[in-house]
């Protein structure tokens, strides 16, 4: 298998966690690349996203974006293929997809209904939602991010039949 990146987007509690982790064990030589852990590296200093970012957590994200990225690149050159995961969303998109180098690379945005991500929210230990609602990410997902990659539905999917899709339908991106 030719080493390769997939990056994996959408809003929060849409399942990409678990989804990048499900792919990864499907695949003979891979990593998962956990994007918000470039995030919590950052100790003093850290500034938070809300709905009206400062400049400086729009800097803080790109740099997590590009992190992560290079991360990716590093396993991919190592004979990996590198699962990215992380919220990437409106013009960070196009952003994050140009700085991973690795070809091919496969984006998969999950793209489940927002009454799918609020139940799914409300059944885990973790909340990530703070300032943000579903809806406003949801809206900001489809309103503001480009059309790249595979977007899919996995509103009814399980895990299992989710990577199975990313497999079988993703196709890389084009320069």
């Amino acid at each position: 298998m030719v080493a390769s990146v997939y990056l994996l987007t959408g809003i929060q509690a849409a399942g990409k966690s678990t989804v990048a982790q499900a792919l990864a064990e499907r695949l003979p030589r891979s990593a998962h690349v956990r994007g918000d852990s470039f995030r919590r590296f950052v100790v003093g200093g850290r500034a938070e996203m809300s709905p009206d970012p400062s400049p400086e957590a729009l800097d803080q994200l790109r740099l997590r974006h590009r992190l992560a990225a290079q991360t990716a690149d590093g396993y991919a050159a190592a004979g990996f293929t590198a699962i990215v995961q992380d919220t990437v969303l409106g013009e960070l998109l196009p952003y994050t997809i140009a700085q991973l180098r690795t070809r091919p690379l496969y984006v998969v945005v999950l793209a489940p209904r927002p009454a799918a991500v609020a139940a799914r929210e409300s059944g885990r230990a973790k909340t990530a939602y703070g300032a943000f609602t579903v809806e406003d990410l949801d809206t900001v997902l489809r309103t503001e991010t480009p059309p790249l990659g595979l977007w899919l539905d996995s509103s009814d999917l399980t895990v299992e039949e989710t990577v199975t899709q990313i497999l079988a339908r993703a196709q890389p991106v084009r320069d």
